[in-house]
């Protein structure tokens, strides 16, 4: 989606399916996500240092971002990516696990 195709939104075809909404409906999704996102990592500062938290809330994008990919659009993973993959997983245990706590 390109900003140039919030131009295109009319009065007449703001709400139609075949007219605005496949413009609006992504834009909206992004600005939605984006603030949950913001709201929820505020969230995890709180509890942990902000270097953690943004280790593991990247770790964890990369994870979902990768089960999204095998089941949205049938890709195949290797033994080696799941491997890594666990290697990730194991990491951001560590971290939660051993982590120490502000004060």
């Amino acid at each position: 989606m390109k900003f140039s195709d919030l131009k295109t939104l009319k009065f007449l075809n703001f709400y139609r399916w075949h007219g605005g909404l496949p413009v609006l409906l992504p834009f909206a999704g992004y600005i939605l996500f984006g603030l949950a996102n913001i709201y929820l990592f505020s969230l995890a500062i709180k509890q942990i240092p902000t270097a953690t938290a943004f280790a593991v809330w990247t770790a964890i994008t990369l994870i979902l971002l990768k089960i999204a990919e095998l089941t949205l659009f049938n890709q195949r993973i290797s033994w080696m990516e799941m491997f890594f993959m666990m290697l990730i997983m194991a990491g951001i245990l560590g971290l939660k696990i051993y982590s120490i706590q502000p004060k």
